[in-house]
C-alpha cells in the first residue's frame, strides 16, 4: 500500500523504525503510549539503537525542544507548536502522533471555514431524520475519537480557525470531557488523550487565541534553522525523500544549487549578506525552509523532464523569483536590488544571475 500512495502516513513510512524502538524500549511508558518519552524523542531526532538499527532524524534542531514537547504530552497540558511558516510544525506534529499513538490521522485541519462539528461531533442527517438523536447517528470528530481511545489528536493551523470555534476546545482541555447534550451524556477522555496543535502568527488571516484557551496549552516555539548548512541538510533530506516517490533525479547532484537557494532565502530573511558586509531589503514573504524545499523540488522536476537530469541555475530561477516576489511592486524592487548588489558581484553566481534576470522578464 505505501508503495502506491503519493505520501504515506508517518507510521507507515517509518514502521520499521517504530517497531525496532518498541522492541528495544524498556523504559516506562505513559498510559496508551506505544513508546516511552525517551524513545519518542529518539524517533524524532534520530540515532542508532543497541541492535544497530539506524533511526533517521525527523527534526533537525535542538533535542531539548523535542524533550520539552514530548514531556508536555505526557502530562495533562496540551501542546502548541508555534513558529513562522516552514519551521516543521506540522511535520513534528505528525511524527509525534505516529510515535505516541501509532496513528497520525486523527487530525482537524484548521481553515477559516472549519466548523465546531470538526472539533466536537456531527450527525449523519439521514439517520438523524429517521431515528432522531441516537448514538448511531452521531459522527465523532477526530478529537472525540482520540478521547475515547486515549490517543493524541492533531489540530493543524489552530489560528486559522474562527475564535468561537477555537473555544470549543476549552472544555475538552480543561475538564477532559465532551458533553453531548442531545443524548444527555458526555465522552470522558481516556488516560493518554492529549492534543497537539500548530499555529503561526506571521501570515495574514489569523485569529488570535483567547487567553482562556492559550492558558491550556504549553507553547513550544520552533525556530528557523540556526545555520546555513543545517538548513541545507534539511532541504536536501526532505527533497531526497520526495524525489524518490516522484522518480526525480538524486539529490547529491543538486547540493550546490540547494546551497545557493538556501543562501538567497537566508540573506533576504535576515536583511544582510552572510559576510555581514551588505545590507539588503527583505521581501513581504517569509521565505521559509518549506518554500526552499518546494523551489528545489520544482527545479528537479524541470531538470528531469526538460533537462539533462542535473539541477542547474535555470531550473531553480523561476521558483526563486516566484517565492520572493509575492507583491509585484515592492517585492520586485527588493529582488532587483538583491540581484544587482549581491548576486551580480559573486563570480560563481554568473549563471544564476543571468537565469534570474531572464525569469524576471
Amino acid at each position: 500500500m505505501t508503495e502506491t500512495v503519493l505520501r504515506p502516513h508517518a507510521e507507515q513510512e517509518h514502521a520499521d523504525e517504530l517497531a525496532a524502538l518498541a522492541r528495544l524500549d524498556d523504559r516506562p511508558r505513559p498510559p496508551h503510549w506505544r513508546l516511552s518519552p525517551w524513545a519518542v524523542v529518539t524517533y524524532l531526532v534520530g540515532g542508532t539503537l543497541s541492535d544497530g538499527t539506524a533511526v533517521s532524524a525527523k527534526y533537525v534542531g535542538s533535542r531539548r525542544l523535542m524533550e520539552v514537547a514530548v514531556a508536555t504530552l505526557s502530562t495533562d497540558r496540551a501542546l502548541l507548536l508555534l513558529g513562522v511558516p516552514g519551521t516543521a510544525k506540522s511535520w513534528v506534529s505528525e511524527h509525534l502522533c505516529a510515535a505516541v499513538s501509532g496513528d497520525s490521522t486523527l487530525m482537524v485541519q484548521g481553515t477559516s471555514g472549519t466548523a465546531e462539528e470538526s472539533i466536537r461531533y456531527g450527525w449523519n442527517y439521514a439517520r438523524l431524520l429517521a431515528e432522531g438523536p441516537t448514538e448511531g447517528a452521531l459522527v465523532p470528530s477526530p478529537v472525540m475519537v482520540a478521547m475515547r481511545t486515549g490517543a493524541v489528536a492533531r489540530i493543524e493551523e489552530l489560528t486559522r480557525i474562527p475564535s468561537d470555534v477555537q473555544d470549543a476546545l476549552i472544555t475538552v482541555l480543561s475538564e477532559k470531557t465532551l458533553p453531548v447534550p442531545e443524548l444527555g451524556t458526555e465522552v470522558q477522555a481516556v488516560r493518554g488523550f492529549n492534543v497537539v496543535a500548530t499555529a503561526n502568527d506571521r501570515d495574514r488571516g489569523i485569529n488570535d487565541l483567547s487567553s482562556a484557551l492559550r492558558r491550556r496549552f504549553n507553547t513550544v516555539v520552533l525556530p528557523l534553522p540556526a545555520t546555513r548548512e543545517e538548513e541545507v541538510g534539511i532541504v536536501a533530506g526532505r527533497v531526497a525523500a520526495m524525489a524518490g516517490s516522484l522518480e526525480l533525479p538524486e539529490v547529491p547532484a543538486a547540493v550546490e544549487e540547494i546551497r545557493r537557494v538556501v543562501t538567497v532565502f537566508r540573506e533576504l530573511r535576515s536583511g544582510v549578506t552572510e559576510d555581514g558586509r551588505t545590507k539588503v531589503k527583505s521581501p513581504s514573504g517569509t521565505l521559509s525552509t518549506a518554500e526552499a524545499i518546494s523551489v528545489v523540488t520544482h527545479g528537479l522536476a524541470l531538470s528531469a523532464h526538460f533537462g539533462d537530469g542535473r539541477l542547474r541555475p535555470a531550473d531553480v530561477a523561476e521558483g526563486v523569483v516566484g517565492a520572493v516576489v509575492k507583491d509585484p511592486v515592492t517585492d520586485r524592487v527588493v529582488w532587483n536590488e538583491y540581484l544587482e548588489a549581491v548576486a551580480r558581484e559573486r563570480r560563481d553566481w554568473a549563471d544564476f544571475y543571468a537565469a534570474c534576470r531572464d525569469a524576471a522578464g
